[in-house]
């Protein structure tokens, strides 16, 4: 049990607890389509019974893809047992996860993507399947020093920073230029001074574990500036919520040591990019489902499980690679597969079954992921594909044991690739949802707002002129 984890039976348990501890403000949070976390903020004395059991009315209309101004009101619900401390406040403030309701019929709101997780855990004990889902996370980010970004009719421009960049091998530095960088897609796990952000990584595992995450270690990952913290596996949506607190703390903490800390998959050109590795595994009666001894120890559940995810990945890509960025990332040798295959330990393939010493530690790694993903959506998505492959008995197929990024010209038949633009997943989705719909868990009326933003964002990318643009032809 995490020692940092709060969680309360009734709101008069919690109301006592904030009494009790002289908590100053609560923090209520919850999360858009986007998977951007938001907040509101009550003083205590207006923290109530009322507050706890009934919610708290605002304007949905306010949030993007949400509410119509028409009927813009909706229900910010406290979930209770999802409690944590904001350790970068100054006033002693507790953080609350809250679910979105209607207040027409007091239903959960089915744009709200928390709510959709709870959806998708609620569908697999239905099913009979399983009991539990359980996700781990392994998120990269990058660190930088400054950021300047600058997006005028006459200007496009953007530049990032890091000491370690080997960008500034030649750079004057008032107190000298030490020399010591990770080379170009070589920065993996390098000690100091190569490695200069072991403190600020310590600082971020031991913030995070300060708000209930369960936490293992840390690492340099392969680029300068970019880095990796280890924490431990949960439930779809603890897992869920985990990730918005691992992105909050690491945020705030860069922001605290003068920094800036990014999710977005791939800032940096011809260097690594960032994903997030989505190990899964079911379970059912405190037993796991995807041992047995078929390919790599695997159940014959665990291979319908990923005939399911091979089966939809293109549309899940519209999820789990949720921004015109993610695209530079997916597909690079050095950063993603593009390849929609399994394989074991084979980090080129789509799905990785990794090393398990015992049945327990028995998943499998979705490897495509970026940390530009609603969690709760992605998760929820995944999760009903591999029910869809699991229902359906979807055999992935044979195996691919090679390196997937020397695969000849002969070869490139099969597999098939996932998606290479997020127009190209966006349609995909259009065409591959019904495996979302099942039990309610994903609405149309959902799908349909998330494409639209997404349209959104694609129409900005592409209607901006580009600086490559004006280099290639400006004198053309």
């Amino acid at each position: 049990m995490n020692k940092y984890k709060l969680s309360f039976k009734s709101s008069a348990e919690l109301l006592k607890y904030i009494e009790d501890q002289e908590v100053s403000f609560i923090d209520l949070n919850f999360t858009d389509i986007r998977g951007k976390w938001q907040h509101v903020t009550q003083h205590s004395s207006n923290f109530t019974k009322d507050t706890i059991d009934k919610g708290l009315v605002f304007d949905g209309s306010a949030v993007n893809g949400w509410s119509e101004i028409h009927k813009s009101d909706i229900i910010l619900k406290p979930d209770i047992t999802s409690v944590t401390y904001n350790p970068f406040a100054a006033q002693k403030t507790i953080k609350i996860f809250c679910d979105i309701f209607e207040p027409s019929q007091r239903k959960a709101y089915n744009r709200d993507p928390r709510s959709i997780a709870k959806a998708a855990h609620s569908y697999l004990k239905k099913s009979g399947i399983g009991d539990d889902a359980y996700f781990g996370t392994e998120t990269e980010f990058f660190v930088f020093d400054d950021v300047k970004i600058d997006t005028q009719s006459n200007h496009v421009s953007y530049k990032l920073d890091s000491e370690e960049g080997a960008y500034n091998k030649g750079r004057e530095y008032q107190t000298g230029n030490m020399g010591h960088r990770p080379q170009i897609n070589n920065g993996y796990m390098p000690e100091a001074p190569i490695d200069s952000l072991s403190d600020l990584r310590a600082e971020m595992l031991s913030v995070i574990e300060s708000m209930g995450i369960e936490v293992e270690g840390h690492y340099h990952a392969g680029a300068a500036g970019q880095c990796c913290l280890g924490v431990r596996f949960s439930s779809l949506l603890q897992a869920a919520d985990n990730v918005q607190l691992y992105k909050y703390g690491v945020q705030n903490v860069a922001h605290s040591y003068g920094k800036s800390a990014t999710f977005m998959p791939k800032p940096i050109n011809g260097d690594s990019g960032s994903g997030m590795h989505l190990n899964q595994s079911l379970w059912k009666s405190g037993k796991p489902l995807f041992a047995g001894k078929s390919y790599a120890d695997l159940s014959e559940t665990a291979l319908y499980y990923i005939g399911g995810i091979l089966k939809h990945a293109r549309s899940l890509n519209a999820f789990t690679n949720p921004t015109t960025n993610s695209y530079k990332r997916l597909g690079k040798a050095f950063d993603a597969p593009a390849f929609i295959a399994y394989s074991e330990l084979n980090r080129s393939a789509a799905c990785r079954i990794p090393f398990a010493a015992t049945p327990k530690e028995r998943r499998i790694d979705v490897s495509f992921p970026d940390p530009m993903a609603n969690p709760y959506l992605a998760f929820s998505a995944m999760l009903m594909a591999g029910i869809d492959g699991v229902e359906n008995k979807i055999h992935p197929g044979e195996a691919m044991d090679k390196n997937l990024n020397d695969i000849s010209a002969e070869e490139l038949i099969q597999p098939p690739k996932l998606c290479s633009s997020l127009g190209e997943a966006l349609n995909a989705l259009k065409d591959d949802h019904d495996y979302l719909l099942r039990g309610d868990v994903f609405t149309l009326d959902l799908l349909e707002t998330f494409i639209q933003l997404k349209t959104e964002e694609i129409d900005r990318y592409e209607s901006t002129t580009h600086p490559v643009e004006v280099d290639m032809y400006y004198s053309g």
